[in-house]
Formats: C-alpha cells, structure tokens, sequence
C-alpha cells in the first residue's frame, strides 16, 4: 500500500503542478501567437511583405498574405472567402464591404497614398512628361483591368485627360491586375506601360514618368478589418502596426505617400 506521507507528498507536488499551469496560463503567462489571412493589393506586394515580417518578428504572429486584384477580392469576399483583413487599392471597396456588412465599422483607414508612373524597359522611350503617348511610337501599351484594378481606372483617366483615350484603344494590352501589367512591361510583351511607383524601388534601367495626380483622381489605398477577423488578434495587431513609424516609413520608401 502507498503510505500516508507518500500521498500528502504526491498530493502536494500535484498542486505545486496545477498552480505553475494556473500561473503560465494568467497574465504573467507568455503570450498565444495567432494567425490571420490579409487580403492585398497587387501594387503593395513590397511592402507588404516587408511590413509582415517585421510585424511577425516583433509580435510572434503569422501574416499569411494573398495578392491580386482589389476588384477580385472584394468579389471573392463578398462570397465569403474567410479573409481576416484587406488591403485595398482604393477606398471605395472597403466603403462597400462596409456598407454591405462584410466589414467591422469603424475600422477602416487610408494606409498609402498610391501613385502611376508610364515604364519602360527602354531607357530612350519615356520622356519626362509623358509625349510619347502621343507620338504613338509603340505597338502595346499595358494597363490594369480598370474595372477591377484601381491603379488601371487612373490610367484610363489620365489617357482621357491628356485626349488620347480613342487613339491608343487599339494598343492596350490588359492585366488582371497592376502586377500584370508590369509583367508585360518587364517580359518586352509591351514597349511600355502604367505601372504603381512602388513597383519600381530597385529598377536601375529603363525610362519612366510619373504621373502628375491632378490627371486622375486620389488613390487613396483603404484597409478594413472584415468580419471573419473580428476577434482575430493578428488581423487587429496587423492593421494597427500599418499605423505605426516603423510601417509607414517602409511604405514612403517604396513612394506612396501617406494620408
């Protein structure tokens, strides 16, 4: 039989056990990492990426990040994908996810200010305000879906401002997305193309004209927290740090501005 005292001391070191569980699982305990699915924009791929791994370096969260089309996602979304937040390229979806209940009111904020610039890999092409469109000295001309890619709706706007819509209809070569149409750009499948500034950090060659923004309305990049990450500390801790010094100076690095 076991004896008396081996029990009180058995009894004793199971409470000792329950109590530092107790004690781990309380305040003092070390924190539970989380995970969360963010939904962005083709043309915030770089920092994106940049932004996620000092995030989950510093808070021990995972960010898993998708990217594509602002217009594919809401779509996507609205039929339920199970994303926790988006990041837009434009303000009007997360409006509309808000509007349609697929977001958490109240959570919704501009990230980046975006900006176009006409590219090519040809470093005599592009001159510094744009002519060449009006020279017509190119076959194919890339641009994003304008319906589903904000970045591509400013460069059907800018076309229009500057009275060439009609004219350079024939050349447009159409991407899914804003990273498209910098494939087609890069790859030589188009001379030249309306691409994001931020694709461009790092690209030593080729000519480029930045888009003044008085040739098409604000891109204003909005992120929203959507419903399936209402209690998500990730997708929370996520949006809060695009806020943060840290966040916004890798954004301004790649060339948007900031709201």
């Amino acid at each position: 039989m076991v004896g008396t005292n081996s029990l009180r001391v058995s009894l004793a070191r199971w409470s000792i056990a329950v109590a530092l569980l107790l004690a781990c699982s309380s305040f003092g305990g070390p924190a539970v990492a989380a995970t969360c699915k963010v939904a962005v924009a083709a043309n915030f791929i770089a920092p994106a990426r940049e932004i996620a791994a000092l995030y989950q370096q510093r808070s021990g969260d995972t960010v898993l990040l998708s990217f594509g089309a602002s217009g594919q996602f809401y779509a996507q979304i609205a039929h339920g994908a199970p994303y926790d937040a988006f990041l837009s390229a434009d303000a009007d979806r997360p409006v509309q996810a808000e509007k349609a209940g697929l977001a958490v009111a109240g959570t919704r904020f501009t990230y980046a200010v975006g900006k176009l610039a006409l590219w090519s890999r040809d470093p005599a092409l592009v001159d510094d305000d744009g002519t060449v469109l009006a020279n017509g000295s190119f076959a194919h001309l890339a641009i994003a879906d304008p319906k589903l890619a904000p970045y591509g709706a400013a460069a059907i706007e800018t076309l229009h401002k500057m009275g060439l819509l009609d004219d350079l209809k024939a050349k447009l070569v159409t991407g899914a997305s804003i990273a498209q149409a910098y494939q087609f750009v890069k790859t030589g499948n188009a001379e030249l193309g309306f691409v994001a500034v931020s694709q461009l950090y790092g690209v030593k060659t080729g000519s480029t004209w930045v888009v003044p923004d008085w040739m098409h309305p604000p891109i204003d990049q909005q992120a929203v927290l959507l419903i399936p990450g209402a209690d998500n500390a990730a997708a929370k801790g996520f949006l809060a740090f695009l806020k943060s010094s840290a966040a916004q100076a890798i954004i301004q690095k790649y060339g948007y501005g900031l709201d």
